[in-house]
């Protein structure tokens, strides 16, 4: 079984928009892409709370939409 790699209840209560970059759910091929943009993401939420912080995870996390719609692209 593959090792669990969603952000941790912990570090989602720390840094809520965490939640957003869980991918263990996802479609193996799905998974491959998201999974690098929750390894940024957390890397980003170490970061000192500011309003430059939050707009990078927002914008993070609408990179990894983008490329999971790419990947889903028909």
């Amino acid at each position: 079984m593959e090792e669990n790699t969603d952000p941790t209840p912990e570090e989602i209560t720390a840094e809520p928009m965490l939640q957003l970059f869980k991918h263990m759910h996802l479609r193996p091929e799905l998974r491959a892409v998201s999974q690098p943009f929750g390894v940024l993401a957390r890397e980003v939420a170490k970061l000192p709370r500011n309003p430059e912080r939050s707009a990078a995870l927002r914008k993070l996390r609408e990179a990894k939409d983008c490329a999971v719609t790419a990947l889903l692209w028909t």
